[in-house]
């Protein structure tokens, strides 16, 4: 797979980057939707303490990846990435929009494209004993 012959915790830290860029930028894009700061106000005024730590804590992961992805060792470069991928994914899926804008979809689905990406890197990584 790594047939830029980049190192794997450059290459993963580097689609962390491009994933958390895409998931801004796709809010960015989003406030401009006529009715946009209204709906946050809404939403704002609903949303717990706890569910806006949870958000926190689930946006924390992509951030947290790109520095995971440079200091961990392969096994637990691996175990960490079969673990993020699925909760951010399933994050940007259900992220609380209903009736998303086109633009909150295109980016979800280079957002995600990315994080499969990312994973198929991690399952191929093999062990440098059992490489050559």
């Amino acid at each position: 797979m790594n047939k830029l012959n980049i190192d794997h915790k450059v290459l993963l830290s580097i689609i962390w980057v491009f994933v958390l860029m895409n998931m801004i930028y796709a809010d960015i894009i989003g406030m401009l939707r006529p009715g946009y700061l209204e709906l946050l106000d809404r939403v704002s005024q609903e949303l717990s303490p706890g569910a806006v730590l949870t958000f926190s804590v689930l946006l924390e992961i992509p951030i947290a990846m790109i520095l995971l992805s440079r200091i961990l060792n392969r096994k637990a470069n691996r175990i960490s990435h079969f673990i993020a991928v699925p909760i951010s994914i399933v994050y940007v899926i259900y992220g609380g929009l209903t009736n998303p804008p086109i633009s909150y979809l295109f980016f979800a689905s280079i957002e995600i494209i990315a994080m499969i990406v990312v994973f198929w890197i991690a399952y191929q990584w093999r062990s440098p004993r059992l490489a050559s």
